[in-house]
């Protein structure tokens, strides 16, 4: 039995935030080459070789765990993983056309939701969570957290409709597009955590062997690897119909140490985006009896570190004072639920 800490649950989820928040920062550093290129050796890094290594290191008979799992848990996680493949795909493009900032707050607010109340009904629970002591406080510190993404969702409308204002051009379409697909983005990335439930029995193998706050390496590679065989396939058939694939090669022109530059900068992202998830396991194992505010907490803290990654690559120049004074606002709400559902699972 792991002792729970609900204090070091939650500095564990703003460092796995910190990591989600700034994984595509990387992205701005490559030169010469295509989304498509990028995302292949960032997916390849993401959802296999980072969750194999580490789960390896981690996890007490890491492959025989996985050859012996129960069926229902591998392909349960593997095939909602793949769905949840679908949704990286559609916030990383999102990104591409309405900033980290708005992206970031509509898809993972909508994840929160999906990816805490979906497994409690599916797997029960609802109820008893809520109505135990501190429940209450926990549920409180979750609807204060929807009220900051709701803040900073607003303030992201209005930075938007403001930089819209002051230039021309199809504004409006590329604004539609994105929130068309930050929309799916945050539906189907709700369903990872789905995956990663379906996965606990292969998580309950690893902790019976000793892993310990490690044992959801254990799974977490069957989720991915899931994400990672609908994201190669179709980056891929795209990279041949585009004939984007070339940029790996000499054939392209791009200098050798570019290309390597490149290689470096597309890992990083990879392998930022799989820490953040690295350190979600090991803050839902320290959340206690209160695992299940886990998503909804990782997922605020990835908000709240997101806002500040957009003011530091000044997504928030030339906009009101007002619109700005909001932002303020509800990150400081997002803090303050931060504290209210740390200080419930302490109940």
């Amino acid at each position: 039995m792991v002792p729970s800490s609900p204090i070091l649950g939650t500095m564990l989820h703003a460092i796995g935030g910190v990591s989600a928040s700034s994984c595509y920062v990387p992205y701005q550093k490559t030169k010469d080459w295509s989304w498509g290129t990028f995302w292949l050796v960032q997916a390849m890094f993401a959802w296999i070789l980072m969750p194999l290594i580490i789960g390896f290191i981690t996890v007490n008979d890491f492959f025989t765990i996985l050859q012996n799992a129960p069926s229902r848990a591998i392909w349960g996680a593997f095939i909602l993983g793949a769905v949840y493949g679908f949704g990286s795909m559609s916030f990383g493009v999102a990104i591409r056309y309405i900033g980290y900032s708005l992206t970031y707050t509509l898809a993972i607010g909508i994840s929160a939701v999906v990816g805490t109340v979906l497994p409690l009904l599916l797997f029960g629970g609802l109820t008893e969570y809520f109505t135990g002591p501190g429940g209450l406080t926990v549920f409180t510190g979750m609807l204060v957290s929807l009220v900051g993404v709701a803040g900073c969702g607003w303030a992201g409308f209005r930075r938007e409709k403001e930089l819209a204002a002051g230039s021309s051009g199809s504004g409006r379409s590329t604004m539609s597009v994105g929130l068309i697909l930050t929309i799916i983005a945050g539906i189907l990335s709700g369903v990872f955590n789905i995956s990663l439930e379906y996965g606990q029995p292969i998580a309950d193998m690893a902790a019976a062997k000793g892993s310990g706050h490690f044992q959801g390496n254990a799974k977490l590679i069957v989720s991915t690897a899931g994400c990672w065989v609908v994201n190669v396939t179709w980056f891929l058939v795209l990279g041949i119909k585009q004939k984007t694939l070339r940029e790996f090669t000499k054939k392209s022109g791009i200098a050798a140490n570019r290309m390597l530059r490149n290689l470096v900068w597309s890992a990083l992202a990879g392998t930022m985006w799989f820490f953040q998830f690295f350190f979600y396991g090991l803050g839902h194992v320290s959340m206690g009896r209160f695992q299940f505010a886990s998503w909804v907490l990782h997922m605020s803290m990835l908000i709240f570190f997101s806002y500040i990654i957009g003011v530091v690559m000044k997504e928030w120049t030339n906009i009101r004072k007002a619109t700005y004074f909001l932002l303020i606002v509800s990150l400081l709400i997002l803090v303050t639920s931060f504290v209210i559902i740390a200080y419930g699972s302490m109940a």
